[in-house]
Formats: C-alpha cells, sequence, structure tokens
C-alpha cells in the first residue's frame, strides 16, 4: 500500500507548474488581445475642501414672526375693539352747512359820515336792510348796555347828537328780525380829544376838560407829602410807606376864625417842623395822616397851578395836579397809587 500511493504523487503535476500552461493558451486563443502590464496602484492623495459656513436660516425651514404696524400721526390699522366698532367723538363729525334762508332779513350797511368826531358834535347814521319792514338802532353807553333806541324805515339815515362829556368812542347796534332771524351790526365811531393836557408828556388818555388853574399850597413830609387844592377846597395826603391806600382826599374844614394855626404845646425837633393851617388842622386831626407821614421836612409852599381829570374805562377818575417843583402828581383812582410825571 505505501508504494502505490507515493507512485500516483509523482504522475499528478503540482499546480504551480500549471500557471504558465494556461496562460499560453489563453494566448494562442486571442492572439489580437493586447498585453496588459499591470502597474501601481496610484496613492490617493487627500484633498481638503473648504466647507462652507453655515448662513443662518438657509437650510432651516423660516419661521414666520408677524410685524407689528407701528401707528403714525397719520393715521393706520385701528384694531377691532372686541366691544364691536367704536362711535365717533362728536367734535369730530363734520359741521353741517347751514342753508341761507333767502327771506331771511339782513343787513346791507350800516355806517357813519364821518372816521372820528368831536364830543359834542352831532353824528349822522346811514344803513340798508333787506326782508323786513323796519329796524331798530340801539346806543350803547360805556358799559355797553343799550340805553337809547330809535325804531327806523328799512332804509335811511339818522343824526343823532354826542355829548360834550363823551370821550373814547360812541356805539350804535342796528338790529333786524326777531328771534332765530335777528340780526344786528355794530357801529364804532371814536371821538377826538378836544381839549389839550396842561403838561407834557401827554396821557394817552384824553382829559374830561381844559386844565383848570387854581392856587394850591404843598409840604413835604419824612414820609410822603400833603397838598392843599383850591379849585376843590380838598386836601390830599400822599403817603410814600408802601402801605394802602397810597393816599386819602379830605374836604377841608379849616376855619381860620375857629380853629388854631398849630398846636402850641407841641415843638419838633429841629430841622423838622410842624404843618400849619389848613394841612396842619388835617394832620392833628387825623392819626393815620400824622403817624404815616411823620413832621414836616420843610414848611408849607403855596403856587399857582393846574388840575385835570381823566376818566378811565371803568369810570374812574384820575387827577393830576401840578407840584411845586415843576412835575406834575398823579393820583390813581380810589387811592390805589400815585406817581410823579417828569416833564421833558
Amino acid at each position: 500500500m505505501p508504494k502505490r500511493t507515493a507512485s500516483l504523487s509523482r504522475l499528478i503535476p503540482h499546480p504551480s507548474s500549471l500557471i504558465p500552461l494556461l496562460f499560453l493558451l489563453l494566448t494562442a486563443c486571442e492572439g489580437t488581445a493586447v498585453q496588459v502590464i499591470p502597474t501601481n496602484r496610484p496613492t490617493i492623495t487627500p484633498t481638503f475642501t473648504e466647507t462652507p459656513t453655515r448662513t443662518p436660516g438657509f437650510n432651516s425651514t423660516p419661521t414666520f414672526v408677524p410685524t407689528r404696524t407701528p401707528a403714525s400721526i397719520a393715521g393706520g390699522p385701528t384694531p377691532t375693539s372686541i366691544f364691536g366698532a367704536t362711535s365717533t367723538p362728536a367734535g369730530e363729525l363734520p359741521t353741517p352747512t347751514r342753508v341761507r334762508n333767502p327771506n331771511a332779513p339782513r343787513i346791507e350797511f350800516f355806517t357813519a359820515d364821518t372816521l372820528a368826531a368831536a364830543p359834542g358834535s352831532p353824528v349822522n347814521l346811514y344803513w340798508s336792510t333787506r326782508g323786513t319792514s323796519g329796524a331798530v338802532i340801539y346806543r350803547l353807553d360805556d358799559s355797553g348796555q343799550r340805553n337809547q333806541l330809535w325804531n327806523v324805515a328799512p332804509d335811511g339815515s339818522l343824526t343823532v347828537a354826542t355829548r360834550r362829556s363823551d370821550r373814547g368812542e360812541v356805539r350804535f347796534v342796528l338790529s333786524v328780525g326777531d328771534g332765530e332771524l335777528r340780526v344786528e351790526e355794530e357801529l364804532i365811531i371814536p371821538l377826538s380829544c378836544p381839549d389839550p393836557w396842561f403838561f407834557l408828556p401827554a396821557p394817552p388818555t384824553c382829559p374830561n376838560g381844559p386844565g383848570q388853574a387854581t392856587s394850591l399850597i404843598e409840604e413835604q413830609f419824612e414820609r410822603g407829602r400833603m397838598l392843599y387844592v383850591e379849585n376843590n377846597d380838598r386836601v390830599y395826603a400822599l403817603f410814600n410807606d408802601g402801605r394802602t391806600p397810597a393816599w386819602i382826599g379830605f374836604d377841608n374844614r379849616y376855619n381860620p376864625a375857629v380853629h388854631p394855626e398849630s398846636e402850641l404845646s407841641f415843638a419838633p425837633p429841629p430841622p423838622l417842623v410842624q404843618p400849619l393851617r389848613i394841612l396842619g388842622f388835617v394832620w392833628r386831626g387825623n392819626d393815620v395822616v400824622r403817624n404815616r407821614l411823620g413832621l414836616g421836612l420843610q414848611p408849607e409852599f403855596a403856587y399857582e397851578g393846574f388840575i385835570q381829570t381823566a376818566t378811565s374805562p371803568d369810570g374812574a377818575d384820575s387827577l393830576y395836579i401840578s407840584s411845586a417843583d415843576g412835575t406834575v402828581l398823579l393820583l390813581l383812582p380810589g387811592g390805589d397809587g400815585w406817581q410823579i410825571i417828569t416833564p421833558p
């Protein structure tokens, strides 16, 4: 048995010896085939490509964020109220245009024959109306009240006399129609100033009359002055202590046949003096005047001068008095104050 096994192994060729033979057979079968010479596999050199930066939101699904519309002055979307439509304020509602009644009375014109009148001179009024059978003209007083009236024709003229004491302006009202159809128009006529002031600079108001010449007595005191005006027979105490009233007026009640000129038992320290006669009688008999003025700085001084008055729109009179030093003293109504007007 061992010998047979050995002889079979010599008859079967080794597999490695068959490879050349198979190669030759394949070559003979395909004589036209190109011989392929195996080469080494190329070495792959890795190339690093820059990865693009991710753009925010490029690959993601965009999320819609609602934008709130800002309110603007000119308007914009108005949110709908959950309680329903809002009401429009009454002030924003359009004002309806009132249709004019063609038959309603109307005033064509209401005028005068002068742009300014002198106090005391007559004024001629002219007017024309339509849609009415008559008219009424009222005259207004200084407070605007209707104190005179004239029933007149729809068209015409009227002469009205002014007073010498009128100042500033005269005012009239023309009225036609009744109730809701009443139509009125006011006419204002300025009044010129007939009298000059006795001093300069002249006040902006018009005096009630010309300056009145009068005798005056004036005396300076520690805290003010006193004056006597013969024209109206009054004594004025003017205080400069800053208290109210700023001045007080008194009727002159001094009688030289009855009242002494001074208080003999009183001797003021020099150089101060005691006021005498008319001024002294008020000074001695009124504690307020005596305490607020103090003693006289010098004896009284008598001179000739002027006084003049002017009425304010509220009906109160201001008094202007010549002073001994050449200035003018203005006494405001009601004792509210007094001023010194210095001439230029």
